[in-house]
């Protein structure tokens, strides 16, 4: 258990981007993922078929399929001051994610943007209309020609909600990682 958490440590490192002040993301895997299951396990103390298949149904729909990237979107607060500011104002914030694919001005025309879909089933549990949870599961999906371009960069993060703009490039090892995903 050890060798695996500390190699899931070091590919979520690889894995995660912050965006601004108090948003960063974790782009999931099967690995992750299996992880998660496995700690959610562990610390609720789950031994029957039952719990355990309870866990991978929420989870699994978050491994991403070729052509897509999974995330967990973290707003990241760490005392009642910083929440009772960011959450009310936040609200809808998963829906304002982006991947610019490209430079402007590249050969192809410009950058693509890619906009974050939030997960259908966890979105459904966290969406309210006066405050936004603090854990978001969005995707992107990536078509033939925008994972090439992607492969090829720059890319950058960003989130463009009324209240919060930020973008951040992803790095070259991050962009390498995430290809693993992208492409079948």
């Amino acid at each position: 258990r050890e060798a695996f958490r500390r190699e899931i440590i070091s590919l979520k490192e690889r894995r995660r981007v912050s965006v601004g002040p108090v948003i960063s993301f974790v782009f999931e895997n099967r690995d992750t993922i299996r992880f998660q299951v496995q700690e959610m396990a562990r610390v609720e103390r789950m031994i029957t078929d039952e719990a355990i298949q309870s866990e991978l149904d929420a989870y699994n729909p978050l491994i991403p399929d070729p052509g897509e990237l999974s995330a967990t979107m973290f707003i990241e607060l760490t005392d009642d001051a910083g929440m009772r500011n960011w959450l009310p104002k936040l609200v809808g914030v998963e829906r304002t994610a982006s991947l610019r694919i490209g430079a402007p001005g590249s050969g192809n025309g410009g950058f693509d943007v890619v906009s974050s879909i939030p997960e259908a089933s966890h979105e459904e549990n966290l969406t309210r209309d006066s405050v936004t949870a603090a854990v978001h599961y969005i995707r992107f999906e990536l078509d033939a020609g925008e994972v090439e371009r992607f492969a090829a960069g720059p890319v950058e993060l960003r989130v463009d909600h009324p209240e919060y703009h930020y973008g951040t490039p992803l790095t070259d090892i991050t962009r390498v990682e995430l290809l693993r995903d992208l492409r079948p």
